[in-house]
């Protein structure tokens, strides 16, 4: 048998279907989208939906004049806020939730006086602002001003968070808070990617020094205001804390730091606990500020009622507040008391329990036939039956592309929604849904992306995919408005009330 030789062996051709079969590289991740040039218009175009949005919020606001559902709760409490700086220390009730989103109620009822205007006021407008700051964070995730519209519009037109808008609870600040922030990270991710690109040549084992991160600043302030509305907020604080160290790798990577997690942990662990850990405390503690200048909020003398107890060492009214939150944890995780209009995390991605918030009884015309006035908090069905495939598409493209703006709604979702997982035994309602209802609205938005086509599509596929979208879009519309009179209460015959009855669990 003869012996190749080197020189043999580099002679001798190589059978083509016995070769080892090499498979181009896998780009590591899709890019970020670079914004488009319609700066102007783009800003034209949000500030006329948020308009709109505002007006639809703000028409009939004021009715029923009634206190609806959980309103029985924090208009009082909003009340003392402005008489005493602090939620008064009553013995026949029990707070359970941080100051600062019945401080906002509190600003309404300042303004237009304790009624049904002044209370609701604030949720209004704050879920105008979650439309506007949606559809500018969307643009920003696809390059499209097209889809960041689109995105905007999804949530203007979604019934739960039209409902939301229109009633004073708390969870409607958590939303705009939350996205607000998420939209603050986005940007100080992409500034943070464009210094390091053009520091390329600077790149070393230990990086160079980014300067200030004022955005990040300002997500960590708000990411703090919302865990002063509720304490869900900090599952988001606590995902896109680590998420944007992350970014901050994933730069350095690209940039060719030869060490970027090293890097990272140098340059940017240390600005994100200054940023996403002590300022989001710092302005939690001081939406405490009327408790603790007070002598009649609850639990205030808790430490002065009790000097024996461990940490000493501690100011009585840090001791005072850390007992007061035990308490409030307690109270969270233990709550089981059935009530009729409960439902869990799983139904909350069809809408399947919304929450009935009034339907007064024993109401006829002036021809003695039955009125149905009823509001109904839930979400537009044609938008909401489309969370679920949406998720799903975003798990593909996040296997399937690495892509960025997918991996950062599913973060949201996690934290928004997986989180209620943790506890099913404990009572939970739809708006807990509220800071991550946005989030499924985006990612049905980037479904309707790959809906409409790449920009390098033919133009009658791009054609063909604009109609599709804009037919889903009406198609939601119309439902919207069809539902419209059971999300404000606008009288109608029985029959009419039936009609929009789709499900036997929204009676």
């Amino acid at each position: 048998m003869a012996v190749l030789t080197p020189e043999r062996a580099e002679s001798t051709p190589v059978d083509p279907l016995r070769a080892p079969r090499r498979r181009p590289p896998r780009p590591r991740r899709q890019g970020t989208p670079p914004l488009p040039g319609d700066r102007r218009l783009a800003a034209a175009l949000t500030a006329v939906l948020g308009l709109a949005t505002f007006v639809s919020r703000v028409w009939g606001l004021d009715y029923p004049g009634d206190l609806l559902f959980d309103e029985a709760y924090y208009p009082p409490e909003a009340l003392e806020l402005l008489r005493w700086g602090t939620e008064y220390n009553r013995g026949y009730t029990f707070i359970v939730h941080p100051p600062l989103g019945k401080w906002l109620i509190a600003a309404g009822i300042q303004l237009f006086g304790y009624d049904s205007l002044g209370w609701r006021l604030p949720s209004a407008v704050a879920g105008t602002i979650a439309v506007v700051v949606l559809t500018r964070l969307a643009r920003r995730l696809t390059g499209s001003t097209l889809l960041g519209l689109v995105a905007g519009l999804l949530l203007a037109l979604d019934g739960f968070s039209f409902t939301l808008s229109r009633i004073g609870l708390l969870d409607v600040f958590l939303q705009a808070f939350v996205v607000s922030a998420v939209a603050c990270l986005v940007v100080d991710r992409d500034r943070v990617r464009r210094r390091v690109r053009d520091g390329a040549d600077r790149v070393n084992a230990a990086g160079f020094r980014l300067g200030p991160r004022g955005w990040r600043i300002a997500a960590g302030v708000l990411f703090g205001a919302g865990c002063a509305v509720k304490w869900s907020g900090v599952w988001f604080l606590a995902f896109f804390a680590v998420l944007s160290l992350f970014w901050d790798r994933a730069a350095w990577r690209e940039a060719g730091a030869p060490r970027p997690t090293l890097v990272t942990v140098r340059r940017g662990l240390p600005g994100a606990l200054w940023a996403l850990a002590a300022v989001p405390v710092l302005t939690y503690l001081a939406s405490f500020t009327g408790w603790f200048l007070s002598e009649t909020g609850q639990g205030r003398h808790w430490a002065t009622q009790h000097p024996d107890t461990a940490f000493g060492f501690v100011p009585g009214a840090l001791r005072s507040l850390w007992h007061m939150h035990g308490e409030w944890l307690a109270f969270h995780s233990g709550l089981s008391t059935p009530h009729p209009w409960e439902s869990g995390p799983w139904s909350w991605l069809v809408t399947g329990r919304p929450i009935l918030l009034w339907n007064p009884q024993g109401l006829t015309d002036a021809a003695g036939d039955q009125v149905v006035r009823y509001i109904l908090m839930v979400g537009t069905p044609t938008l909401w039956f489309a969370f679920a495939p949406a998720m799903l598409w975003l798990i593909w493209r996040i296997a399937a592309r690495r892509d960025p703006a997918a991996l950062t709604v599913a973060v949201a979702i996690a934290a928004g929604w997986l989180t209620w997982f943790v506890n099913l035994d404990r009572t939970m309602f739809i708006f807990y849904m509220a800071p991550a209802a946005p989030f499924f609205v985006l990612a049905v938005t980037l479904a309707l992306q790959d809906v409409l086509g790449t920009p390098r599509a033919s133009e009658f596929r791009r054609q063909l995919g604009l109609g599709a979208v804009c037919l889903y879009l009406a198609v939601v519309a119309m439902t919207f408005v069809f539902l419209h009179p059971i999300l404000t209460g606008d009288p109608l015959s029985h029959g009419e009330w039936l009609e929009r009855m789709w499900f036997p669990s929204w009676f």
